[in-house]
């Protein structure tokens, strides 16, 4: 018989759009050849509000059991009361980070445990906490090689990685932002057995952060899909699509967006000759911004997807926070300009060790620059595209990766 292995991730299935959803997906099924695969899940769908939408209990899904077990959130209603009454420890974290000393006080003292119970609270109240998945964790580790908890920042993956922590290989995908200097992450990034990052500038950030005590750890990623696109006509027609566009694909909200709409608009007036327009595919999680040469299309599906970004003159990621991007690679994958954002050091490091596979922005004034020479230059799309395929090919090949990932479970089991 072959040995058992469990991922954990916030929602799993057809219905999860997001990026940890589909990066857990993808690592599973593909580790179905050499071990048992669990997934062990919530009921949850939607991440905003909550609510178990999906039935509780076990289903098979290519190859892979998925376990979907019921969100039972602490005091839902006060998670944001909560992060804010905790901000502190946060703030003082990343202050000391900011000067450049974190990693060296780390290295003495490798757990915080200020503000530990309020930090609790944020986790207990948010809308994926399930008791009774972390119940089944406990009662059921030692049937595992090894469990897999995918994104830090919710706490399913918190706490699995205290209730088993030698079983653990975590994927945290994390970036720089407020809740990653979390005092009660001290404890996970020490303890787990394995941590698999995604790239060097996402690992780079938890050796500073973490310091010498940081777990054993080293770079794991994942890889891309290959899907057949749907018709291109069809498509266009369903969505009222334009002969071109910027492209930007993901939830459309504040934090993933950030000011690309706006410098967008900015665009357009100092072009007034250009026919860009701005496609924007995802769900909309804030008021859309109402514009002729804006095009919301909503949920789309995967084959939808890859025939609209095979068909956008232009492919931009506003996002500050990424531990990957898999709609970067994505793009360029299919040979798609990609203009990113410079604030976000992942995206960045991909354009460097691309060599101008993607270009990156640090300001308005910037990112109205480049995006000009990559509307009106045929050769310059063309040849950022050939990199970028060159890249992906080179860096994200499956057997690279599935190679690492075994590697980790083998190490520590």
């Amino acid at each position: 018989m072959k040995e058992k292995v469990a991922f954990v991730v916030t929602a799993y299935g057809k219905q999860a759009r997001g990026g940890a959803e589909q990066h857990c997906r993808m690592l599973a099924e593909r580790l179905t050849a050499d071990y048992e695969v669990d997934v062990l899940t919530t009921c949850v769908e939607n991440y905003v509000c909550g609510g178990n939408d999906l039935p509780a209990g076990v289903e098979k899904e290519n190859g892979v059991t998925v376990r979907r077990f019921e969100a039972q959130p602490i005091q839902q209603e006060l998670h944001k009361y909560y992060v804010r009454k905790s901000k502190w420890v946060r703030r003082i974290r990343k202050f000391l980070f900011q000067l450049g000393i974190l990693r060296s006080l780390a290295s003495i003292w490798p757990v915080w445990t200020y503000m530990r119970n309020l930090e609790q609270k944020v986790m207990q109240s948010y809308v994926f906490y399930s008791p009774q998945l972390f119940l089944y964790v406990q009662e059921n580790k030692e049937h595992y090689k090894a469990i897999i908890p995918i994104n830090i920042s919710y706490p399913l993956a918190y706490y699995i990685s205290l209730y088993a922590p030698e079983k653990t290989i975590l994927i945290p995908t994390m970036h720089y932002e407020s809740s990653t200097f979390r005092s009660i992450y001290t404890e996970v990034f020490t303890k787990v057995a394995y941590i698999g990052f995604n790239t060097v500038a996402e690992q780079k950030l938890a050796e500073r952060i973490f310091g010498k005590k940081i777990s054993d750890h080293g770079i794991i990623s994942v890889g891309i899909e290959g899907t057949e696109d749907a018709d291109w006509n069809v498509t266009k027609r369903k969505y009222n699509l334009p002969e071109a566009y910027l492209l930007f694909v993901g939830r459309i909200d504040r934090g993933k967006l950030s000011h690309i709409i706006q410098y967008y608009l900015n665009y357009k007036k100092r072009y007034k000759q250009s026919d860009l327009k701005l496609v924007l595919v995802g769900g909309l999680f804030s008021k859309p911004i109402q514009h002729p040469d804006i095009i919301y299309t909503g949920f789309v599906s995967e084959n939808e997807k890859y025939t609209i970004i095979q068909h956008a003159k232009v492919f931009v990621n506003p996002s500050k926070f990424e531990s990957l991007s898999l709609i970067l690679l994505e793009g360029m994958s299919r040979g798609k300009a990609m203009l990113v954002n410079g604030k976000c050091a992942v995206l960045k490091e991909h354009c460097q060790k691309s060599e101008g596979g993607a270009l990156y922005y640090t300001g308005e004034k910037d990112f109205i620059s480049k995006l000009h020479n990559m509307e009106t230059s045929d050769e310059l799309r063309l040849q950022m595209g050939e990199k970028g395929k060159r890249y992906v090919a080179k860096e994200y090949d499956w057997n690279i990766i599935m190679g690492r990932l075994k590697q980790a479970i083998e190490r520590i089991g």
